[in-house]
Parts: C-alpha cells; sequence; structure tokens
C-alpha cells in the first residue's frame, strides 16, 4: 500500500514505512487552503493545514511511502484516525509517478471544496498572520510550517510559497 504525503506525512507519518521515495501528483497542489480547528488550531481561532487542492494541469511533489501490505488495514485505521477528523479530506487513491519511474496508486488525502473548512485563495499575507498565532492539540501552527518547509527543502524539493510563508511567519513572530 502506497501513501502519498505533501505535508505533515512527510516528517511524521506516523507509521513504518517499507519503502520512501519522491513522488508527483499530477492535478493537484500544495496549499494551506484548510482551517484547522483541532490539530493547529481552534474552533474559536482556527489555524491553518496544508492539502492537496485541485488545480488544472499542476502537480504536487511530496513523498511517496510504501507501508508492508501486512500491516496495510492497521496503516488505513491510523491515517483515517488522523486525517479525517473533521471530514475535509476526501480519501482518494490517485496515480502518481515515483522519482525512480514507477507509477503507483497511492493512498491521498484531497480537500473537499465543498467544505465549511476550505478556505482557498487566501493571499500568503493573510495566511503567514494566521499561521504565525494559531495553536491546537498538536502544537503551534508555526511547527507544522516550519517542519514541513525544512523537509521538503532537505529532500530537494523546493515549494516557494512555503519558504516565504516560512520567513514571513518567523518575522511576525520575532
Amino acid at each position: 500500500m502506497w501513501v502519498f504525503g505533501y505535508g505533515s506525512l512527510v516528517w511524521n507519518p506516523g507509521f513504518e514505512t517499507a519503502e520512501r521515495v519522491i513522488a508527483r501528483l499530477p492535478g493537484y497542489r500544495r496549499s494551506f487552503c484548510m482551517r484547522s480547528i483541532h490539530h493547529r488550531g481552534t474552533p474559536e481561532a482556527p489555524g491553518l493545514v496544508l492539502a492537496l487542492d485541485r488545480v488544472e494541469g499542476g502537480a504536487c511533489e511530496g513523498v511517496a511511502l510504501r507501508a508492508e501490505t501486512a500491516r496495510a488495514e492497521e496503516v488505513l485505521a491510523y491515517l483515517r484516525a488522523r486525517e479525517l477528523i473533521s471530514s475535509a479530506y476526501l480519501e482518494r487513491r490517485l496515480e502518481g509517478a515515483l522519482a525512480d519511474g514507477r507509477r503507483v496508486e497511492a493512498l491521498t488525502y484531497v480537500v473537499d471544496p465543498a467544505h465549511e473548512q476550505y478556505c482557498g485563495g487566501l493571499d500568503l499575507e493573510e495566511q503567514a498572520q494566521i499561521i504565525a498565532r494559531a495553536r491546537g492539540g498538536r502544537g503551534h501552527n508555526a511547527d507544522y510550517l516550519f517542519n514541513t518547509a525544512a523537509h521538503l527543502a532537505e529532500l530537494g524539493l523546493s515549494d516557494g510559497e512555503l519558504d516565504w510563508l516560512a520567513r514571513r511567519v518567523r518575522h511576525i513572530r520575532g
């Protein structure tokens, strides 16, 4: 079973991986387009988390994580408990390309644009202001951003928006 990671799954999959390969998922982009009311914010002061937002002609680079077949049901249950906490994500199996040339179907979580937590289209400054201040059950929203940006950079996966947001949020936080 393959899982496509584009945010916190890159640096904190939460399950043992048998294989980890850079991957590309067509038709989507990584975006802070989902309000977080559990992990990185609260209902009163939502944070922002990354989601895959559908975009014609786009692609998202991330990591494909392979779970051992014998543990697939356990991993699936774990991911559903983690990712489907508020049903703002839709669970999908989508075809992606691995950096080594293989094509695989990977379990991934994409944002539901009809869900009340969807907030696509926020400008970067507004995102930075929210991320700099929000905190939820898993900690500061800024830490989520910093970890994701740093781990993507370590893998050689540049994301200009995340890099800009990380610099701006550090500046806001002093």
